[in-house]
């Protein structure tokens, strides 16, 4: 991310005028700047009401505030330039070149988590492990990978000659356009979106570097979002999006690339270490385990767990897992759930696998419904799962957290994304997760060769879509609701939780260790864990018990 921290780090710089072009492309600010006579005074006045109108418009900003507003989302490393990048700098201290007329438009390895008398410390896999998941891995040949959604098919998947990485210039270029084009959209002023859009097709590409292919991907959200204007309607001052027509990405797809992204970079594994090792601490002399998985759409998690509850001094516990599951139909979670069962049987471990269709609401959750057992050591276990139930009041949330207190779980694991993408605002939004997906697109780079196959399936049919739904979609169809760490613990505490503090430092340390990458940083905070690239926080694992009276 060393490019991107010095396109990103002119924002830093004194000598640059902060008045940049993201403003001059609002036609509202625009009139309201020259302090001219409007020709139409109502048409400016229904401009300004629809950049204030709902939350998801972001006003915009003073040329006062634009340096507080873009270093709460934006910090990056401070880079040294020489005498070719203060002439650039110069170039850059006037944005009047962004202005668009449409007269000038131009038309790797393989890690798993597995668990031995150590500690959970990811290897390649093991055939036994291998041959649970060949069921549920989906063939990845090297050839077009056909997906629907806003991307259309995927370019070919082959090796190809490497494209050239953007300069600075272009870089700076790229950068600004985005937020041009981003403040375009939540104005509303289609017009120049669009020829910001064509402009910034030019730039980025879907198999450039970090920087090329971040952008290519918001480009897309944006030019959805634009897509979706003369749909939205506004209700109760909320913006919503009811009329989205966007065909979504197979749930095989999805399930594909987070499975390479488990393979081949520490973020979800992390996760499952540190929610595992909880459960393993915290059932210590319990012979009966029962666990709630929030959404289980796989296995993954499970055979590290299996192998440590067999080694156990006391003898290995009973085990029900029992997944909450919207997808009625699935076989191969049901197959790999099979093998695990004889698995853990050979192991000496009785293991019951019970999958209930249904999203986790707080009917379900109840100890009937679940068929909860006196003696279990009950555990309810969120991965990735618990922004999904963040709304605009955050009242849903609190009620799924309540209905979970009420089992009384010996822990509640939580694994999320350390981020704020659930601002009110659409500009702040779009800035706080053009920053974290270009660290997660920089980590990728530097684990997977620019040409790599698994790292363009893991780009396009997994953050890609998270990607979309953060920059496209509001109301309901917004379900990539991130929240950073403190967020989850006001959340949690208000819900009657506190927090158990994760004692499994050396193991998240020996399992980054075996990541040939350097970039990956690891940190505590009042209890949580935090995984990150270059010091950016990109991962939170914590846990959480119901709080003594």
């Amino acid at each position: 991310m060393e490019d991107l921290n010095k396109w990103l780090s002119f924002y830093m710089n004194e000598s640059i005028n902060h008045d940049f072009a993201i403003r001059r492309f609002c036609p509202a600010r625009m009139e309201q700047e020259q302090g001219g006579e409007c020709q139409d005074h109502e048409a400016v006045l229904d401009e300004i009401e629809l950049c204030f109108s709902d939350a998801t418009s972001t006003p915009c900003l003073a040329s006062t505030e634009v340096d507080d507003f873009v270093d709460s989302f934006i910090n990056m490393d401070q880079c040294e330039y020489d005498k070719e990048d203060q002439e650039s700098q110069e170039k850059h201290q006037s944005f009047d070149h962004f202005v668009v007329n449409e007269e000038d438009d131009p038309d790797a390895d393989a890690y798993s988590m597995v668990n031995d008398v150590i500690g959970y410390v990811p290897t390649t896999m093991e055939d036994e492990e291998l041959e649970i998941y060949e069921n549920v891995a989906i063939p990845m040949e090297e050839e077009e990978v056909e997906m629907s959604g806003s991307f259309g098919a995927i370019p070919e998947l082959v090796p190809c000659a490497e494209e050239a990485s953007l300069g600075m210039d272009q870089g700076l270029d790229l950068v600004h356009m985005l937020l041009a084009c981003a403040e375009a959209v939540g104005c509303r002023d289609t017009q120049q979106a669009e020829l910001l859009l064509n402009r910034i097709w030019a730039l980025a590409s879907p198999s450039g570097d970090s920087l090329q292919r971040v952008s290519y991907c918001f480009a897309t959200g944006l030019k959805c979002r634009l897509s979706l204007l003369p749909h939205n309607v506004i209700t109760n001052g909320t913006l919503t999006s009811t009329s989205i027509d966007v065909p979504l990405i197979t749930r095989e797809n999805k399930l594909e690339a987070f499975q390479l992204l488990y393979q081949t970079t520490p973020y979800i594994a992390f996760g499952f270490m540190a929610a595992n090792e909880v459960i393993c601490q915290a059932s210590k002399g319990k012979s009966s385990i029962h666990i709630i998985d929030l959404g289980m759409e796989h296995t993954l998690q499970w055979p590290s767990l299996i192998r440590a509850l067999a080694s156990r001094p006391e003898g290995p516990p009973k085990l029900r897992i029992t997944g909450l599951n919207s997808n009625e139909n699935n076989p191969k979670l049901q197959t790999t759930m099979d093998k695990l069962v004889e698995e853990a049987s050979s192991l000496g471990i009785p293991l019951e696998f019970h999958i209930i269709s249904e999203p986790a609401t707080p009917s379900l959750l109840t100890m009937e419904k679940l068929n909860l057992r006196e003696g279990e050591a009950l555990f309810v276990n969120s991965i990735l799962q618990l922004h999904k139930y963040v709304k605009e009041s955050r009242g849903y949330l609190k009620e799924i957290l309540q209905s979970i207190k009420k089992l009384s779980p010996t822990a509640l694991t939580v694994v999320e994304q350390d981020t704020n993408h659930n601002g009110p605002f659409f500009l702040g939004r779009f800035l706080e997760s053009l920053h974290y997906y270009s660290a997660i697109f920089d980590s990728l780079e530097a684990s997977m060769p620019r040409n790599s196959q698994q790292r363009m399936k893991i780009e396009r049919l997994h953050f890609a879509e998270e990607i979309l739904n953060i920059v496209a979609c509001e109301g309901p169809d917004r379900m990539e609701r991130h929240e950073r760490v403190d967020q989850w613990r006001r959340q949690l505490g208000r819900a009657g939780f506190q927090v158990m503090p994760l004692k499994c430092t050396s193991q998240a340390r020996m399992m980054l260790s075996v990541y040939d990458c350097d970039g990956y940083t690891f940190s505590s905070e009042k209890g949580s864990l935090l995984l990150g690239w270059k010091g950016r926080p990109v991962m939170m694992a914590s846990a959480w018990q119901v709080a003594s009276v």
